[in-house]
């Protein structure tokens, strides 16, 4: 029969790479992780690490058995927390990923008071514009921007955003300030994602939208790099409203089209699948909900 401190072990050493390691994070002697392994690999009937003198791999088998069972562990050990921790302060790691643009001053300040309000819970932030896999980076939660694609996450809707149209009063000194969307095309344009320096913008007006072809002199992956073109005058930008909001307030950058915006952007946080969701994760689900960002409009 299975023991699962043996798998709990073995899923230990398969994730730190090491037995020393393993042994120093799970409080117990080198020779006792060793020993719990050998067991589950005796129980099983197959060798799930390959062992030598300067490095511990994981076999084939051992790889599809640590896919299997990582996820249902943590399941049973939040399964456990949820019965017998219900009452206690959330606590433990709590890895969170979130876009470029949300690593500016206010989500600082919101996951600084999250900490002082749970000092239990320790956070690990990855900001990046590129989607993680969260089961597979083992990341708790993640802040995404944009239709989701389909998958097993569960996503819970904290929010809409929208960009506006704007540039400095150096670049449109001289230039004919467009009326309509379709002028845009007779402007030097500063885009996310273009394709040979060319993109597509979509306008909404109340029921109409618009769709025009832009170009220019840059293109970028990220809203920093493109807003820092923008804020030097190299052309027209189409701005989430967290990048352009205060330069419209100060009138370092002048908002063009007044009337039109981009369609509005879902904001979601999404995490995997699990019945028994961590209470970390759970008050952070709560105050992400509950907090004023200046990044999107609440939901």
């Amino acid at each position: 029969m299975l023991d699962l401190n043996d798998i709990a072990v073995f899923i230990r050493v398969a994730q730190l790479g090491s037995f020393s390691r393993a042994a120093q994070a799970l409080a117990m002697p080198v020779s006792t992780v060793s020993r719990r392994v050998t067991a589950l690999e005796e129980a099983l009937g197959v060798t799930l690490l390959q062992r030598s003198t300067r490095k511990l791999s994981l076999t084939v088998q051992g790889r599809a058995y640590y896919e299997q069972c990582g996820e249902p562990l943590n399941e049973l050990q939040d399964a456990e927390r949820a019965l017998t921790q219900a009452q206690r302060t959330p606590e433990g790691l709590l890895r969170i990923s979130v876009p470029v643009i949300l690593g500016q001053a206010p989500f600082f300040e919101f996951v600084s008071d999250f900490m002082r309000a749970y000092p239990r819970v320790r956070v690990d932030l990855f900001i990046s514009n590129a989607f993680l896999d969260l089961i597979g980076e083992n990341i708790d939660v993640a802040i995404r921007y944009g239709d989701l694609r389909d998958s097993s996450l569960v996503a819970r809707a904290i929010g809409t955003s929208v960009r506006y149209v704007v540039a400095t009063p150096g670049y449109l000194e001289g230039r004919t300030w467009p009326q309509n969307p379709e002028d845009l095309a007779e402007h030097e344009c500063v885009m996310i994602n273009g394709r040979n320096n060319q993109a597509e913008w979509v306008l909404t007006k109340g029921k109409r939208t618009e769709r025009v072809h832009v170009s220019g002199p840059l293109s970028s992956r990220d809203f920093n790099s493109v807003s820092a073109f923008v804020y030097r005058g190299h052309g027209v930008g189409f701005l989430p409203s967290a990048y352009c909001d205060d330069q419209l307030a100060s009138g370092e950058l002048v908002r063009l089209l007044p009337e039109w915006t981009s369609p509005e952007f879902p904001v979601h946080a999404v995490y995997p699948t699990r019945r028994f969701m961590p209470q970390r994760l759970q008050v952070f689900l709560d105050a992400l909900a509950a907090w004023q960002s200046p990044s999107w409009r609440q939901a």
